[in-house]
């Protein structure tokens, strides 16, 4: 057999469930998660390396347009871009639902590229045949090169999808070294990890312009040195965020802390700070310079 590579974009509507999916499929936790919608805001690159074969799965942000600030539109801009470039695209849909937004999400999706129709959840449909006529509504709406249907709670449904998406990569050599699991650096995941802390914990008390920026990143041996800045709009939200005598923000940071020292394999010390920067979400050149191109 012939070894094959590629890139397989995965997108979908916010909060369809890319950023779990991804973590499965790579086997290890890449891509942040939370019930928020728009988690993710980059392009993150889980790789998975098997024998005859290298996956690089993009994770992307969901494609909407109920939010219109320059953030929504870079991310919007990101997902539509990777999808374009890759050489297989998973489209997400749970099972049984497609809604206005899994509508607007997938005509935002042009690519020469085979598209796979994903649905999720397949689990929560008991009766089978309502999946089945789901199924079937689906694959007139466009052309898929494959309809896979997957619960991450059913291992072999995700090995039936690496299995159909392996049969439609490019004859190719690997891209990265065996051994790698994303394409993304510490620091960057450091970050990552502090935001979807922030997501989880405060739910809907923030809105989703929230940022975390890296101040500093340093290792000492078997030692990372990390401090960071979270990002709010308002001085209320600051308040919010730190809590009563700053114990939110020290339970953010323990939760983050454990993430980062059990993917960097080292101790880790953490020192979170929040600062207030009205409007930032909206202003194109502050969302350039917290990372988002």
């Amino acid at each position: 057999m012939s070894f094959r590579c590629g890139a397989i974009a995965i997108a979908g509507r916010p909060n369809v469930g890319k950023s779990t999916l991804l973590n499965h499929l790579v086997g290890q936790k890449v891509s942040i998660t939370s019930r928020r919608s728009q988690t993710t805001r980059h392009r993150v690159a889980g790789i998975l390396t098997e024998d005859q074969a290298q996956f690089v799965f993009l994770d992307t942000p969901g494609l909407q347009n109920t939010q219109r600030n320059a953030l929504n539109r870079v991310l919007n801009r990101t997902a539509a871009q990777t999808a374009r470039d890759a050489d297989v695209v998973l489209f997400l849909v749970e099972a049984g639902r497609f809604r206005d937004e899994d509508n607007t999400a997938l005509r935002h999706v042009v690519t020469p590229a085979p598209l796979v129709l994903v649905v999720t959840k397949c689990d929560l449909v008991k009766d089978r045949a309502k999946l089945m006529d789901f199924l079937s509504m689906m694959s007139a709406m466009r052309e898929f090169a494959a309809i896979v249907p997957v619960s991450v709670k059913e291992p072999k449904s995700v090995a039936a999808l690496k299995s159909a998406v392996r049969n439609l990569l490019p004859e190719d050599g690997p891209r990265y070294d065996g051994e790698a699991f994303t394409d993304r650096s510490e620091r960057f995941m450091a970050a990552e990890f502090v935001r979807e802390k922030v997501f989880r914990q405060l739910g809907d008390e923030l809105p989703y312009a929230t940022s975390v920026v890296i101040e500093k990143f340093e290792t000492e041996g078997n030692l990372r040195r990390i401090a960071a800045t979270i990002v709010v709009e308002k001085p209320s939200q600051r308040a919010i965020l730190i809590g009563e005598k700053g114990e939110r923000l020290k339970r953010i940071g323990t939760d983050a802390r454990k993430d980062m020292e059990a993917t960097f394999g080292s101790k880790v010390f953490l020192e979170l700070w929040v600062r207030v920067k009205k409007g930032w979400s909206d202003d194109a050149a502050l969302v350039r310079q917290y990372g988002y191109e």
